[in-house]
């Protein structure tokens, strides 16, 4: 009923924002007739904002054209990948006619960055994909409004989500051999339950897990957003917050968690800054500052646009994460694509390199929520893990503006690179080549083998993760893998002579490679036994 009233309040204000809208124009035209009032300006800035506080926001396009490489302008093709009931998984395909930046990002890292289902949509991450598509191939998930979906897709729950994860890595390993996977906060815990069962049945992983600003363990360090989750009983928020989706919509009769219930609580948590921020609007539209108002403008029309959440994926997600903690408690089961319960259990990922990103004035996720995965993935290798703290940034922080590209992106770049890097040299298919039969079923041989305590492959990453330990050592690393191209499937072959015979060639590079092999095998079983 509550959504039903709110849908009628909000069709009757339409036509009065519409209004609002066309005299803010009209007083703020020195060439109209009320353009001519000498109180124009302050009235039309009023109406400007009696607009956008009453008018209905949309779903923002990522709008992403172009993007400069190197001082190249790469042209960026949005379109979907996959396309499922509840999510889409999007490409940013970039396109140049300039060779050099061509082979460049060619053989770049592939990533798929998991965004957010928690109440806004996935442009809230722009700036990170506009910032990652510079080094990276990039892929992201799309979460779509659940009342728009129809009542005839089915529901959907917090194991749907985890079985989409898991389907869109294997669609990007498909393309690339392998993939680097980032999430950012809510995502973090089906990711890694996505990437678990994937270890589990032996299933090849991904090269590295990114994890930023999420409630792994949300009892650590509980913020405002934790406690409400656990003070309140489950049915509590069945009661109280989930309704059914109106006729007006695709969804109709669907139960799902209002966007403009969510849009509420956001506003709720820090109401007096959101009041200064809308005067100081107020006050620049006054002043004319064009760009100061632009800025304005930009994010709320971002943080106000907000989608509806199926309430079965809800509900649950607040009982696993925030209620019982099955994820740390080693209690969690999720329900496969075939119907089998599966134990989720982070210890058995072995060759997933990991990285966790915390911001030091985090007021979403709290402080150690996130370091907390590097616990619990006991069987992942020290040396292959790392954490970063950004100092001063927020939530937002760590994944969008200055923060996230002076402190937090260069982190992350260094990590997936080195990661890349060391998959190339070691036989395993890097994230940025198309798979060979062979390789792909090379690493498929290393992944199987999850009872194997320290593979051949794993030592190299020791010495690359370990490396990012100081800025100094990480700046060197940075710049060494920039100037070391990603190796290529089968490097002998790649470097014989153009004058060589066909024959020779052939003959040359067969031996060159039997070479190659005894060599990195050598050097592997030295590094494990601790010979030198």
């Amino acid at each position: 009923m509550l959504y039903q009233l709110y849908e009628t309040q909000r069709s009757l204000m339409e036509p009065f924002t519409d209004l609002a809208q066309a005299a803010a124009k009209a007083y703020g035209n020195p060439l109209s007739i009320a353009g001519k009032n000498p109180f124009a300006q302050r009235i039309s800035a009023g109406y400007d904002l009696m607009h956008r506080l009453g008018k209905d926001y949309e779903k923002p396009e990522f709008g992403l054209r172009t993007i400069d490489v190197d001082g190249v302008n790469v042209a960026i093709h949005e379109r979907v990948e996959i396309s499922k009931p509840f999510c889409e998984l999007l490409r940013f395909k970039r396109f140049t006619d300039d060779t050099v930046t061509l082979g460049k990002i060619k053989n770049q890292p592939a990533v798929l960055i998991v965004a957010p289902l928690s109440g806004h949509y996935a442009t809230l991450l722009r700036d990170t994909v506009k910032t990652m598509l510079k080094d990276h191939k990039v892929y992201i998930t799309d979460w779509k409004n659940a009342r728009l979906v129809p009542l005839s897709e089915g529901e959907f729950h917090l194991d749907d989500y985890v079985n989409y994860v898991q389907e869109f890595i294997r669609h990007v390993q498909g393309k690339y051999g392998n993939c680097h996977v980032m999430s950012v906060c809510q995502p973090t815990v089906p990711v890694l339950a996505a990437v678990s069962l994937m270890a589990s049945r032996g299933e090849t992983t991904p090269l590295s897990m990114t994890m930023m600003g999420g409630p792994i363990d949300a009892r650590k360090s509980p913020t405002a957003v934790n406690n409400l989750a656990m003070n309140k009983s489950h049915s509590w928020f069945e009661n109280n917050v989930i309704y059914r989706v109106p006729s007006s919509f695709a969804g109709a009769g669907r139960r799902v968690y209002p966007g403009f219930l969510q849009h509420t609580g956001f506003v709720a948590m820090n109401p007096s800054n959101h009041a200064k921020s809308h005067y100081d609007y107020f006050k620049d539209l006054i002043k004319g500052d064009d760009a100061s108002t632009e800025a304005h403008r930009k994010f709320y029309d971002e943080y106000n646009a907000v989608l509806d959440m199926d309430a079965d994926y809800y509900l649950e997600t607040i009982k696993v994460v925030f209620q019982e903690f099955q994820l740390v408690n080693g209690t969690w089961d999720v329900k496969s694509v075939n119907g089998k319960m599966e134990r989720v259990r982070p210890e058995d990922i072995k060759t997933t390199a990991l990285m966790s990103v915390e911001g030091e004035l985090d007021d979403i996720s709290g402080s150690g929520q996130t370091q907390a995965v590097h616990d619990i993935c006991s069987g992942v290798p020290k040396a292959m893990q790392k954490h970063f703290e950004a100092k001063g940034a927020g939530h937002y922080g760590i994944f969008s503006g200055r923060r996230w590209r002076e402190l937090v992106y260069p982190e992350v770049k260094a990590f997936i690179k080195a990661c890349n890097k060391v998959a190339a040299e070691n036989g395993a298919a890097p994230s940025s080549v198309a798979p060979q039969p062979a390789v792909a079923k090379k690493v498929k041989a290393v992944n199987v083998a999850p009872q194997q305590a320290e593979p051949a492959h794993l030592k190299p990453v020791e010495v690359e993760v370990a490396a990012m330990a100081s800025p100094a050592a990480e700046t060197a690393q940075m710049e060494a893998l920039q100037e070391t191209p990603v190796a290529a499937i089968e490097p002998a072959a790649a470097t014989l002579p153009e004058a060589v015979a066909p024959e020779k060639q052939s003959k040359t590079a067969a031996a060159r490679k039997n070479s190659a092999r005894t060599a990195t095998k050598t050097v592997a079983t030295k590094r494990i036994s601790g010979k030198k």
